[in-house]
């Protein structure tokens, strides 16, 4: 069987085709990066540079893949986010393409991983605020552009079923962070981006730390080893409508640095960037439906994966020095 991951030079595409590796997989993996860009390249991989939102390239890409595990998007942190609404909305050629492929090659089931994003705004507005289940995302208000696109290739991957055939699952992921992911440049999310600046602040012994709004915001972020098993768990189940990927450790950002601080044995003083982009007030994933269908839900704890981070990007910083 021939296994398929667009987005395979990203972060989770990188850790989700190790795993494929791992249990036996034939793997193909498709990035629009160049090779030397891919946060990891796998040699027993099939690994192949092409544009996923061209009609020609998903074709030639999806040709004898048995599963499709869909990846690939233009996204990054709340800062890129925000300010490239459009570029994220380009993304519905990649999952438009991608699933015009799959259901003209045959593929058995195909995954796309969705977001958070989706979600009533007007239920994430208090820090306090309930976590969020899968009927929250109608009536729909999500994350302009980039939620937005997620929402419609939802719906786009529920009628390619009702109406070809092809074997869609859908997972919403809620922050996915750990090693191997983008930790600078702009499409840094907020674990990573902390984890460079108590980095930077550990390596240069200026002890300060900014944090983008007042850190008294919440959200919940899942370990990446966490966010492969349950994707490739939901994608071999038989759960047909979309369902969060995500941890309940609900935390403010002021609490995941002073985790971090811990981790690396300092002690920093913080300033709040109130101007910056800091997306809803409250984010949590209920895990009821996940849980109840697959037996399990994502559970590493943020220390855990906080500290395999910091490491790991701690080690890219010094290895410039």
């Amino acid at each position: 069987m021939t296994v398929l991951v667009t987005g395979a030079g990203g972060f989770i595409g990188g850790h989700l085709v190790a795993k494929l590796l791992a249990d036996g997989h034939s793997v193909r993996g498709i990035d629009v990066k160049q090779l030397d860009d891919w946060h990891q390249v796998h040699d027993a991989a099939e690994n192949v540079v092409g544009d996923c939102s061209d009609p020609v390239d998903a074709h030639k890409i999806a040709d004898g893949a048995d599963e499709i595990y869909n990846l690939a998007a233009d996204m990054g942190g709340m800062g890129f986010i925000e300010n490239n609404k459009a570029e994220c909305m380009l993304s519905v050629l990649t999952s438009t393409n991608m699933l015009l492929a799959a259901r003209d090659a045959g593929t058995k089931r195909f995954f796309y991983s969705s977001s958070a994003c989706v979600y009533d705004g007007t239920k994430q507005q208090t820090v306090d605020a309930t976590a969020l289940t899968e009927a929250d995302a109608y009536p729909a208000d999500p994350e302009d552009g980039y939620g937005w696109e997620k929402l419609f290739s939802e719906r786009m991957a529920r009628h390619f079923r009702e109406d070809f055939g092809l074997e869609t699952r859908v997972a919403r992921y809620h922050n996915v962070y750990g090693p191997h992911g983008s930790w600078e440049g702009g499409r840094e999310k907020a674990p990573a981006a902390l984890c460079r600046k108590v980095a930077q602040a550990k390596l240069s012994g200026d002890h300060t730390l900014e944090i983008w709004g007042d850190g008294e915001q919440t959200r919940s972020f899942m370990y990446v080893d966490d966010c492969v098993r349950g994707t490739m768990d939901i994608l071999a189940g038989d759960n047909i409508e979309p369902v969060n990927l995500g941890s309940a450790e609900l935390v403010t950002i002021n609490q995941m640095a002073s985790v971090l601080e811990d981790i690396a044995g300092v002690t920093l003083e913080h300033s709040h960037d109130l101007s910056a982009p800091q997306g809803v007030r409250g984010r949590n994933s209920d895990n009821t439906m996940f849980r109840s269908i697959y037996g399990w839900e994502p559970s590493i704890p943020l220390a855990t994966g906080l500290e395999a981070t910091y490491r790991w990007i701690y080690d890219q910083l010094s290895a410039r020095s």
